[in-house]
């Protein structure tokens, strides 16, 4: 098999999340136990450091993962979902996994594979997993996919555990409540391991401290000590200037960021607290964080979040896609000077529509569309929906047509904004 015959054989065979949902979500560790002892446990060979939560993980594991590579350690780095090649889930040092040793590990694999029957997840974990043991990595960073406490990341022991946030996302599979839902996370919590929490939220706080008491772990609440700011902007380029200060030490930490949007405030936070924490055991200097910070983008190939595309009209795209990630991404696009506002959008056939299209504003030209993907909305059914709130347009069967179209109806002087869902961005990219 060839690469792209084997990523055929891959998702016909094994359950995907990210293309059917619900039906692919594994609610025990058995199989990730099994193929993690069958590789011969290789995620002993490394250092880990685990990161959770609902909005933020995604950027936090790739700035952490910058900063640990300009620091001089080869850094594994492993996240999900991809946005165009499967092989960005696996990467060290910014470079992903070549295709011939997908390809060598499923053909060399294929009978316990085939045997165990695996989720796409979990198999893929194992890869990333057996890969870095492989090519000797120092440090590797754990994006947890989806929860925590049953996750196939969830059989590791990191230096340091990370959970950004609890938002409304994934409740019909995590728990109907922020505190269930923060229960799920707080799995990855393990004894003895240091866990950062990077926003205080009141429904959650003390299940998090209660979990880190039962494990005898220290816990510390990043934004408690540590603020940000961000200054506007750059429409251009996308770039900001961030100030963070550490109300501990009384020490203020500039630099810039090529991750525009206002989110990342507290994505910085949860950062820099990890960072404080992980210089006890690795050797971290300021210089290491500035640069990490400023050059993620090239250091680990990260994309889609507040991602200018194009200038004349201002196209920009964001893989934001739940109540709280689009409030974020929805007030900074109001604020961006414009004559009118294009917006392409379409979501997975589980979203909860209630909570996210009121966030979007009524003064807007929209382009209903969907992905390629088995679990996309369709786009006449997003566009009724969207009628019950005001928002009008037309449907594209799909995204580059709904592209082609806004940029047609687009003065120089407008925005267009590409998003909704991770896969939606993912076609533009």
């Amino acid at each position: 098999m060839d690469y792209e015959q084997t990523l055929g054989f891959l998702f016909s065979q094994l359950p995907a999340y990210h293309r059917i949902g619900k039906a692919a979500y594994k609610n025990n560790l058995s199989n990730s136990i099994a193929l993690d002892e069958y590789f011969g446990n290789p995620h002993r060979n490394f250092s880990t450091i685990h990161v959770a939560g609902t909005n933020g993980k995604g950027s936090v594991s790739h700035m952490i993962a910058s900063i640990l590579h300009e620091a001089g350690y080869k850094t594994g780095l492993y996240t999900s979902p991809h946005l165009k090649d499967f092989r960005e889930r696996i990467k060290i040092n910014g470079v992903m996994i070549p295709e011939n040793r997908v390809v060598e590990f499923v053909k060399e694999h294929k009978g316990i594979i085939e045997s165990l029957k695996p989720s796409f997840f979990e198999m893929t974990v194992a890869m990333a997993f057996n890969f870095f043991k492989e090519e000797s990595v120092d440090v590797a960073v754990i994006e947890v996919g989806l929860g925590g406490r049953l996750d196939s990341t969830n059989i590791i022991t990191p230096v340091l555990s990370v959970i950004t946030n609890i938002g409304h996302d994934h409740m019909d599979l995590l728990g109907d409540t922020l505190g269930k839902v923060a229960s799920e996370k707080a799995g990855i919590i393990k004894r003895n391991i240091p866990v950062i929490i990077g926003e205080t939220h009141p429904e959650t706080k003390d299940i998090f401290i209660a979990k880190a008491t039962e494990t005898d772990s220290y816990i510390h609440f990043a934004d408690e000590s540590f603020s940000c700011g961000l200054d506007e902007s750059d429409s251009h380029s996308g770039r900001r200037n961030y100030r963070i200060t550490d109300s501990v030490t009384n020490k203020c930490f500039t630099g810039e960021t090529p991750l525009g949007g206002d989110y990342q405030v507290k994505n910085l936070i949860a950062v820099f607290s990890a960072i404080k924490n992980l210089k006890g055991v690795f050797n971290i200097s300021d210089k290491n964080i500035s640069d990490g910070i400023r050059n993620v983008v090239e250091n680990t190939g990260l994309q889609g979040r507040w991602q200018i595309l194009g200038h004349n009209p201002l196209t920009i795209c964001d893989t934001g896609h739940n109540k709280e990630g689009l409030e974020f991404v929805i007030d900074q696009l109001l604020r961006i000077e414009k004559r009118r506002l294009h917006i392409i959008i379409g979501f997975v056939n589980d979203k909860d529509l209630k909570s996210v299209l009121p966030l979007f504003p009524a003064a807007a030209s929209y382009y209903f569309t969907k992905a390629s993907i088995p679990r996309a909305l369709n786009e006449a059914g997003l566009k009724s929906e969207a009628a019950h709130y005001g928002l009008y347009g037309e449907c594209y069967k799909d995204v580059k047509t709904a592209l082609e179209s806004a940029r047609l109806n687009a003065s120089a002087s407008d925005v267009i904004f590409i998003g909704g869902s991770t896969f939606i961005v993912a076609e533009v990219l």
